[in-house]
């Protein structure tokens, strides 16, 4: 796909979306440091990942291509037995969630674009991770978009994203921005449903979630909270920062610069540029055919003599 193509247009700034093989030498040094990544690991790595799916009869090696599995391999350090484990458990995650999962088509959820909930802003933070926004306190209407909507656009961006080497390095931080949240937003969320999200953030996803930073969190949001914390692992727990209203406190860990006016910041960006995004990620058509062909295979059981 052509650079401009790739351009989400956002007022007087862009967001590009990446695939450059040449990642830069911060980058690289970055993934040598934080992930033990070297040209010579890589390669031994992906190789050993590659005989462990071949080894088994439920796996396939189609739609697993090698930008794919080094996202595995980045979130595991390039432990090839961990990105295994996490690879297999993704599709046993996908199996088990079709209402989720199945036929993930850009094309078929603009409602929950166009309303404008999700904002991924143009440039990497100070670290070189992607920023991302979740409007879900009053810009989110439960009756205009569902939560399933939801979930699935997530999915979709996170799929985009991880067709870039640096994101693939330097992971994400998410803003869930909840001013405004309603009785009626707290009834959406079950324990059932905080597992499954928990579950696919912290072992199936191959992305590094570097922290989340809950902003204008009303009192009755600690509900919400309450409801996902037990199957919060301590890992993520220290990566979540409530900041309220303190702008300060927001920009003590991603620089102003990066960030929106409204949020502390010194970018004039204002969120409403869901249907840009929309409309870029519609031209992944081909990725996504990949991510719905990712499944175990049916292995036949031998009938008995």
């Amino acid at each position: 796909m052509d650079d401009e193509l790739r351009v989400v247009q956002m007022g007087s700034y862009k967001l590009r979306f990446e695939n450059d093989d040449d990642i830069g030498e911060w980058f690289e040094e970055k993934a040598r440091v934080e992930l033990r990544e070297t040209p010579e690991l890589r390669e031994e790595s992906l190789n050993k990942l590659k005989d462990m799916i071949a080894g088994r009869d439920d796996m396939t090696m189609e739609f697993l291509s090698d930008e794919y599995l080094l996202g595995f391999l980045r979130v595991c350090k390039f432990y090839p037995e961990s990105a295994f484990d996490r690879l297999y458990r993704s599709l046993v995650f996908k199996k088990k969630y079709p209402k989720y999962y199945d036929n993930l088509n850009p094309l078929d959820e603009r409602n929950v674009f166009v309303n404008n909930i999700f904002t991924v802003l143009p440039s990497r933070d100070q670290h070189g991770r992607r920023l991302f926004l979740i409007e879900a306190g009053q810009r989110w209407n439960p009756k205009h978009v569902s939560l399933r909507e939801i979930v699935r656009g997530v999915f979709m961006i996170v799929e985009a994203a991880l067709l870039e080497p640096r994101t693939q390095i330097c992971g994400g931080s998410i803003i869930i921005d909840v001013d405004g949240l309603p009785m009626s937003h707290v009834l959406q969320f079950s324990p059932a449903f905080a597992k499954f999200l928990l579950d696919w953030v912290q072992t199936v996803v191959p992305a590094r979630i570097k922290s989340v930073h809950i902003v204008n969190q009303p009192y009755i949001f600690n509900m919400v909270y309450n409801i996902f914390k037990p199957f919060i692992a301590e890992k993520l727990r220290n990566r979540i920062f409530f900041h309220g209203a303190d702008r300060e406190s927001l920009i003590s860990h991603i620089d102003a610069k990066f960030l929106p006016s409204q949020y502390g910041g010194d970018m004039e960006l204002e969120t409403v540029y869901g249907e840009n995004l929309y409309n870029v990620l519609c031209l992944y058509a081909d990725r996504f055919q990949e991510v719905n062909g990712r499944k175990l295979v049916e292995v036949k059981k031998k009938g008995k003599k």
